[in-house]
């Protein structure tokens, strides 16, 4: 149910509003005068304001409203003929206007278009809000990360093609869905495309869309994500591994704003903005002749580099801490504490897999770990490095003379080995005495060069 403020001094016009409202399943308020229309505007989903009230005329009313925190859309109610007042009422930031007299369908049709508008900006509010929570380490506390997401709010704005370059899981597609959110077609749909996973005609037809007949397969036409992504955005991933014929199509859409469907000959206007990403050294591709000069320059209008994540070390643990609460809520989990050997082993780590690969070791831990994270929840590349700079030791004593990280990699080393010297090598065994599984012992003693008996 919508709250629908209606303000007008005079009792007959008011009634009717107000009665063809409720009958159309909304909550009205009548107010009498400017000051009341004020007062009850706050929280209200639409205002329908008569320019002419006692006490506040509309106008002043409507220029009111922009210091209330959750001001309604506003309708202003205009005599007819007066359209000098309606018109400075739309500049002031009225939504809509009716004159009087007014007919019970206008009223209806206006209304109800308003109140979908509201709808769409507070749907397009959530995304945005949503966008931020879930994607806050865009920013993080690297000064290069930094740089992006201010490059990210200068240029969403415009309709500028950006080409996003960085090793595979540095976070690109998230910063492509940053530039919509934040452009003036967030509220228009983002559509990516991967443009390794699929050649030739089906990437041209996934694209541009095909016509019944076009190939082999195409029973029917079908439409192409140009042209549903009309008004949005565009997300190219991998785009270094599109074709030479199918990268002169995607030249032609981004300068003349037109393509023409797979198996038709009209041609057909787009209204998208395209974003593009690779790990691929393009510059290396034009020399060899598989990606076009012109295109390059085209695509990279605005060009963002991502740094991988070991060369952002300070964004590695609120990062990791960020992820593992994220994927502990979803999985309905309470969010397990990272211990203090396995925050250093998380920052040892070199994360090849960049930022995806870290997302992936924090569900483990969410889905794994109890009331802690221990090294034992980690993954095995994790584990290895965190064994294999460890001291050796033969004695606790001597444990005592390491610092404490140190301390407490060689005590696994030794508690490990100790294990394995008293089960006579034995992995199944040592994986008894120490209450872990076989296969994960096997995988330690492994990276730490320790003895196996047994295959």
């Amino acid at each position: 149910m919508n709250r629908i403020v209606v303000a007008d001094d005079d009792a007959g016009i008011a009634r009717i509003l107000s009665d063809r409202l409720r009958d159309a399943g909304h909550e009205v308020d009548v107010a009498r005068d400017g000051v009341e229309a004020l007062r009850m505007a706050e929280g209200a989903d639409l205002l329908l304001l008569d320019l002419e009230m006692p006490r506040m005329d509309g106008l002043t009313v409507l220029d009111s409203l922009r210091s209330l925190p959750a001001a309604p859309l506003v309708i202003v109610i205009t005599a007819h003929g007066d359209m000098a007042k309606a018109v400075r009422a739309m500049r002031a930031g009225a939504y809509d206007f009716i004159a009087k007299p007014f007919d019970s369908t206008t009223i209806q049709l206006v209304v109800r278009r308003a109140l979908e508008t509201r709808r769409l900006k507070a749907h397009v509010h959530s995304l945005r809000s949503e966008l931020g929570r879930k994607h806050l380490w865009v920013r993080g506390s690297d000064p290069a990360m930094a740089r992006i997401a201010d490059t990210v709010e200068r240029v969403a704005p415009s309709n500028a093609t950006v080409l996003l370059l960085g090793e595979t899981g540095t976070g690109k597609e998230v910063i492509a869905r940053a530039l919509h959110f934040q452009s003036n077609r967030g509220d228009q749909p983002f559509l990516a495309v991967n443009c390794a996973l699929l050649k030739g005609e089906l990437l041209e037809s996934e694209l541009f869309g095909h016509e019944k007949g076009a190939f082999t397969g195409a029973d029917r036409a079908r439409t192409g994500r140009v042209e549903t992504a009309r008004g949005g955005t565009l997300f190219l991933d991998e785009i270094g591994e599109m074709s030479p014929p199918l990268q002169a199509k995607l030249l032609r859409l981004l300068q003349e704003k037109e393509y023409e469907r797979l198996g038709s000959d009209r041609t057909l206007k787009a209204d998208v903005r395209v974003i593009a990403a690779t790990h691929r050294d393009l510059g290396a591709a034009i020399r060899e002749g598989s990606f076009r000069e012109d295109l390059y320059y085209r695509l990279k209008v605005i060009s963002i580099r991502i740094p991988p994540l070991r060369e952002r070390a300070g964004d590695i643990l609120p990062l990791a801490e960020w992820l593992l609460e994220q994927h502990a809520a979803e999985a309905g989990r309470t969010i397990p504490k990272l211990t203090e050997e396995v925050r250093q082993a998380v920052l040892r780590y070199g994360w090849p897999g960049n930022v995806r690969e870290l997302s992936n070791v924090m569900q483990r831990c969410a889905l794994l770990a109890g009331d802690t994270v221990s090294l034992f929840d980690l993954s095995e590349e994790l584990v290895g490095g965190a064994f294999s700079d460890a001291t050796p030791v033969t004695s606790t004593e001597e444990l005592f003379e390491l610092p404490y990280n140190e301390a407490v990699a060689a005590a696994r080393r030794l508690i490990l080995q100790r294990a394995l010297e008293r089960s006579g090598g034995h992995q199944t065994r040592a994986a008894e005495q120490l209450g872990v599984t076989q296969p994960y012992l096997s995988r330690l003693a492994k990276q730490l060069g320790l003895r196996r008996d047994e295959p």
